[in-house]
């Protein structure tokens, strides 16, 4: 009989069983370089994103212009980048969670986003913070479709 906890780590290879302690390390080996590789990759997008703000600091009750940058920023890359690993370039298993899960995941930063936010609202300065979240949003939503279908009309155009 499967517990909750089987069903969800189910293994790729079919000759694991999964109530055999031994074999429940299994998958876990596998995924060793992954964590690694996001956790590098996270901490070099992490260094970008704290130079950038180091490089434009947001004075306090101030629209956070560095963090809505560098979120439209990464965004954009993404789009970029989901598209050059899906439709032009056969990556590597792991350059995908290097740069787009630990890079760029590291680079943007939705937990500032919130806290920029909160500290608006506390502050007294509720309709910046509310301006600044739907301008985020936007712009960030905005940049991956942009910068996603910028990246497939180029591909589509030097392949013709």
């Amino acid at each position: 009989m499967k517990t909750r906890r089987d069903q969800a780590i189910e293994p790729t290879d079919p000759d694991i069983d999964l109530s055999v302690p031994a074999q429940r390390r299994e998958p876990a080996r596998g995924q060793a370089p992954v964590i690694a590789v996001v956790a590098v990759g996270g901490g070099l997008g992490a260094i970008a994103r704290f130079g950038a703000s180091l490089l434009w600091p947001t004075p306090a009750g101030a629209f956070p212009w560095t963090t809505l940058l560098v979120n439209a920023v990464g965004c954009a890359m993404i789009g970029v980048f989901m598209v050059i690993t899906t439709d032009v370039w056969a990556a590597h298993r792991l350059v995908r969670p290097f740069f787009g899960t630990g890079v760029l995941g590291g680079f943007t930063t939705f937990s500032t986003y919130a806290v920029d936010i909160q500290h608006l609202v506390q502050s007294g300065h509720a309709r910046t913070g509310l301006a600044y979240l739907a301008a985020t949003l936007l712009a960030a939503l905005a940049a991956v479709w942009a910068a996603a279908a910028a990246a497939r009309r180029l591909i589509s155009w030097r392949t013709t």
